[in-house]
C-alpha cells in the first residue's frame, strides 16, 4: 500500500499538523513560541532527572517521550522497525552534544527557529540562516565522501531499549516517583519549565507527531540538506506549510508579535544567534538529522539515533553546568568558546571522516 504521507501531499499535511499542534500546545500552557522545541525539552527534560540544576528549566516533557512512542508504535505496525547500529556512536554522542549546546546559545532547535519565526521573533531569521550555513558547510563534506561508517542490523529486541527506557520515564514522571527528599524527579516551580499543557495532552499530541513524521519522514535539517545535494524540494514544502500555518494560527489566537526586541525566551545577539545554529546545523548534518528525526529513527529502532539523543542529553548538562545556556538577558561569557570548538571539532570530524582521506 502506498505512503501517502510520503508523498507530495503527504509531506504539506505533516507540516500543517505540526504548523498547527505546535501553537496550539503553546496557546494551552507550553512556553511562548516554544509549542514544541525538541532541544529545549530535552533541555527540560535534562533537569527533571538532575543532570544539570538549573532549577526554571526541570520538567520531564512528555511531548518527547510521545514523538518516540509514536514512531515506535508505527513503524511496528509498518514493519519498519528494524534495530541497527554501530556507526561511530563515540563521534555521534559528541555531535550530539555540540548540536545542544550550540541550540541553547541560540535557545532553540530548527523547529523552535521556524515557531519563533511565526510568532515574529525576526531573530529567529538569524537562526535560520546560521542553521542553513551549518548544514551547506555539511553538504560539502557529504558531497566529499563524508560518512559516519555502516550501521549494522542487531539483535531485534536492542532497539526497543530506548522506547522502554522512554516509558518507564513517563511512568515515574506521571507519578511523580520521588527517590530521595532533595532528589529526582525534579519539576521547575517557576520559569519555562513550569509553562506546560496537561501531560496527556502532550503526549498524545506527540504520539500523533511521532506517527506522521515516521510516515512522511519529516525533517528541517533534510528539507536544507536535501536543496544543497540533490536540489530536491520534497522535505521543503512541508517545512514552509508548517511556517506558514503556524504564523496563522499565531495571528488568529492573538500569539504574534514582530520584532526584534523583547521577544519570549530569546535573545538580539545577532552573531551568536547565527553562530549558534551553524554548530547545531553542521552537528545535524553530519549525524543525518534534525532533533526531532533523530528521536524518530531512535524510536524505529536506530540504537545510534538514541546515542545522538543520549548526547543532547549531556549537552544540556554541559551548558547547563558549565553556564554556556543562553537566556532572554544574553550570552554567557565562556559560550562563544564552546560554540567555535564545537564547530571546529565539527569541521575535524567532517575532514577525517571522508573516504578520500581514509
Amino acid at each position: 500500500m502506498k505512503n501517502f504521507l510520503a508523498s507530495s501531499k503527504g509531506i504539506i499535511l505533516s507540516g500543517l499538523v505540526v504548523g498547527l499542534i505546535a501553537p496550539l500546545l503553546q496557546f494551552l500552557g507550553n512556553p511562548p513560541n516554544m509549542g514544541i522545541c525538541v532541544a529545549c525539552f530535552e533541555r527540560d527534560f535534562a533537569g527533571a532527572l538532575g543532570l544539570h540544576h538549573a532549577a526554571v528549566v526541570q520538567y520531564m516533557r512528555p511531548e518527547i517521550i510521545g514523538i518516540v512512542i509514536g514512531a515506535f508504535l508505527i513503524s511496528l505496525l509498518k514493519k519498519e522497525n528494524i534495530s541497527r547500529g554501530g556507526s561511530s556512536p563515540l563521534i555521534r554522542f559528541a555531535l550530539g552534544m555540540f548540536a545542544m549546546i550550540g541550540a541553547l546559545v541560540f535557545l532553540g532547535c530548527p523547529w523552535r527557529a521556524i515557531l519563533r519565526l511565526a510568532g515574529g521573533d525576526l531573530n529567529a531569521v538569524f537562526g535560520i540562516l546560521g542553521l542553513t550555513t551549518g548544514i551547506f558547510i555539511a553538504s560539502l563534506f557529504l558531497n566529499n565522501g563524508f560518512s559516519l561508517g555502516r550501521a549494522y542490523k542487531s539483535e531485534h529486541k536492542t532497539g526497543w531499549i530506548f522506547p522502554s527506557f522512554m516509558i518507564v520515564l513517563f511512568l515515574l514522571f506521571i507519578f511523580k516517583v520521588k527517590f530521595a527528599e532533595q532528589g529526582a524527579i525534579f519539576f521547575s516551580s517557576k520559569g519555562p519549565g513550569a509553562m506546560h499543557v496537561n501531560p496527556w495532552i502532550g503526549l498524545v499530541a506527540a504520539i500523533i507527531f511521532g506517527m506522521i513524521l515516521q510516515r512522511s519522514r519529516f525533517c528541517t535539517m533534510g528539507a536544507i540538506r536535501d536543496l544543497f545535494i540533490i536540489k530536491d524540494s520534497h522535505l521543503l514544502k512541508g517545512v514552509v506549510t508548517m511556517l506558514v500555518s503556524a504564523t496563522i494560527f499565531n495571528l488568529i489566537a492573538g500569539q504574534f508579535n514582530l520584532g526584534l526586541e523583547n521577544q519570549p525566551i530569546a535573545h538580539s545577539n545577532i552573531l551568536w544567534n547565527f553562530l549558534g545554529m551553524v554548530l547545531s546545523g553542521l552537528a545535524f548534518a553530519l549525524a543525518g538529522g534534525c532533533p526531532g528525526r533523530q528521536l524518530i529513527l531512535a524510536g524505529e529502532g536506530d540504537n545510534d539515533s538514541a546515542v545522538f539523543v543520549l548526547g543532547m542529553f549531556a549537552g544540556a548538562a554541559v551548558a547547563h553546568n558549565f553556564s554556556l545556556a543562553s537566556s532572554p538577558k544574553g550570552i554567557t561569557t565562556f559560550a562563544p568558546y564552546a560554540v567555535i570548538l564545537g564547530i571546529i571539532f565539527c569541521i575535524i570530524i567532517g575532514f577525517t571522516m571522508r573516504k578520500k582521506f581514509n
